[in-house]
């Protein structure tokens, strides 16, 4: 059977389950701080990172999280529609290397861990369902094994956001050698940053050379 668009039921482009003016739709990240991807008028540094500069090196998001991407990710993440995950790692491949992210300078690529109470909950982990296909475009290696997350903290959503770096702090544990290595953090979404912020730390505490964050979306503050 051809590809059905997962938006509005119309043919699929070239066997992937999103049409052509779909796709087109789909929010682009444009111009944005270069460490924490927030959208700005001009490509540089927002006023926060420059203040208070961030663990990681770069952060680059394939999209923004408006519509009609946010539906596709609310449907992979609650629900569990896990088809959409390669639909997403692979739009997010391309977003990704319209916007100059190479993985020559990457070693690794690790998706941020869930605690095991909230996977046996969820049954699976999104950040990783993302990164499998993006592994697989970017010809990368993903490892999973070698950082946990060993606090069950409440989700950052329901917080606001000065109470989510204390939710979040000390929840990561890095369970095997990642020193001297380069690594390109993934996730679904960032809004604060706090979650990225502090497993790029953890990781760097750890010996990584270098740790970038690959996005999804990115919220607009």
């Amino acid at each position: 059977m051809p590809a059905q668009c997962e938006l509005c039921g119309g043919l699929g482009q070239e066997g992937r389950n999103v049409c052509v003016a779909c796709r087109n739709d789909m929010p682009a990240l444009g111009p944005a701080c270069r460490q924490c991807a927030v959208p700005l008028p001009a490509a540089g540094l927002c006023g926060i990172c420059q203040r208070h500069p961030r663990p990681f090196v770069a952060a680059t998001a394939a999209f923004l999280y408006q519509p009609p991407l946010d539906s596709l990710i609310q449907r992979l993440k609650f629900p569990g529609d896990l088809r959409l995950a390669r639909l997403l790692g692979e739009l997010m491949a391309e977003g990704l290397c319209a916007q100059f992210v190479t993985p020559l300078d990457v070693d690794v690529m690790l998706p941020v861990p869930l605690h095991a109470a909230r996977l046996r909950e969820r049954g699976f982990n999104q950040a990783l369902e993302l990164a499998r296909p993006l592994a697989r475009c970017l010809n990368l290696p993903l490892d999973t094994r070698c950082a946990e997350r060993v606090r069950a903290t409440v989700p950052q959503s329901g917080l606001p956001a000065k109470l989510r770096r204390r939710n979040i702090k000390g929840a990561f544990r890095v369970t095997a050698a990642v020193a001297g290595r380069r690594i390109a953090v993934v996730d679904d979404v960032m809004t604060t940053g706090h979650t990225v912020s502090e497993f790029a730390a953890t990781l760097r505490r750890a010996g990584a050379v270098s740790v970038t964050v690959w996005l999804c979306a990115r919220v607009p503050r």
